[in-house]
């Protein structure tokens, strides 16, 4: 049994932690450096907890729960505008860092006005790529009821959080969490980290519920693994993007064009299986800036 935890702290000796975590058969889930700040999600042996804390703590870190760890999120607003883009999401995409997730924050190209918004089927094909999606609308009750057909027959997840708590709308989306809405400043009172808090443990339980129904029928290899696989490839490790290469629940998301690789992808050796027969490869909607990688569940790869 795996346990997940994030260790929060410098850069100075972090070779210290990366040799705990390897002697003790784990693997880095995600890294991000920023400056002399450095936070490092691992997935290590339970009997190996204890251990990887202290060596966490001895070199001046913290160790932190996250159970968003392995999932990357959208954040979504009306617009990119200031009106519709207000500091709240930027406080929500900061708290699913905190559990452990990558965020990801988007405007709709045409969310402006009750009557007049729109989602167009290409922005929905984008919003699919990610594990949950969390739409973020104003202040006014009837303008969010009648704004569901944003965040409507999206084939993920989908969190609401608006001001006002609406009626009727309950069955298109996974959950609702009023009580935050349009504001011009950050979430630092009590009452509002408690909303954040709501906000973080909501996404959470979503994200349990789909790690659920993917145990049902596991996946032919985790994503952790071949993520292990990936990193030998030059141009992933040369990558000077942030975290190359993404966790989702089901697959990765790698930063390198899947037509310019297409041939390392589809043939890469998984197991005594090409990677193209336990995967389903493709370039991402967002330009030719990624490859999306879905792995196929254990009986579609044993009933080709």
């Amino acid at each position: 049994m795996f346990d997940v935890m994030m260790y929060d702290g410098g850069v100075y000796r972090s070779k210290e932690l990366y040799e705990a975590i390897e002697d003790s058969g784990g693997v880095i889930l995600q890294e991000v450096k920023s400056a002399q700040m450095l936070s490092v999600v691992m997935s290590i042996p339970r009997e190996d907890r204890e251990y990887l804390s202290k060596v966490c703590t001895e070199i001046g870190g913290q160790v932190k729960n996250v159970p968003l760890a392995g999932t990357e999120i959208a954040v979504v607003g009306c617009t990119l505008g200031r009106h519709h883009m207000p500091h709240p999401i930027c406080d929500i995409a900061e708290e699913i860092r905190e559990y452990g997730g990558i965020s990801v924050v988007m405007g709709l190209a045409r969310g402006r006005g009750k009557t007049t918004s729109q989602i167009s089927l290409y922005e929905k094909s984008i919003l699919e790529e990610y594990d949950a999606v969390v739409f973020m609308l104003g202040n006014f009750q009837h303008c969010v009821e009648f704004k569901k057909h944003l965040f409507e027959n999206i084939n993920v997840p989908v969190l609401l959080v608006c001001g006002p708590q609406p009626e009727g709308i309950e069955d298109s989306c996974e959950a609702i969490i009023s009580g935050v809405g349009r504001k011009a400043e950050r979430m630092k009172s009590a009452d509002e980290r408690k909303k954040l808090e709501e906000i973080g443990s909501t996404i959470s339980k979503i994200i349990e519920q789909k790690k659920e129904i993917l145990d049902e029928d596991p996946l032919f290899i985790h994503p952790a693994e071949l993520k292990q696989l990936l990193e030998m490839y030059e141009p992933i490790d040369m990558s000077l993007r942030p975290a190359p290469i993404v966790l989702h629940l089901d697959g990765l998301r790698v930063k390198i064009p899947y037509e310019k690789h297409k041939s390392y992808f589809d043939n890469l050796v998984v197991y005594g299986h090409k990677l193209s027969d336990i995967a389903k490869i493709s370039e991402s909607k967002i330009s030719d800036s990624s490859t999306i990688i879905r792995i196929k569940t254990q009986s579609e790869v044993e009933s080709r």
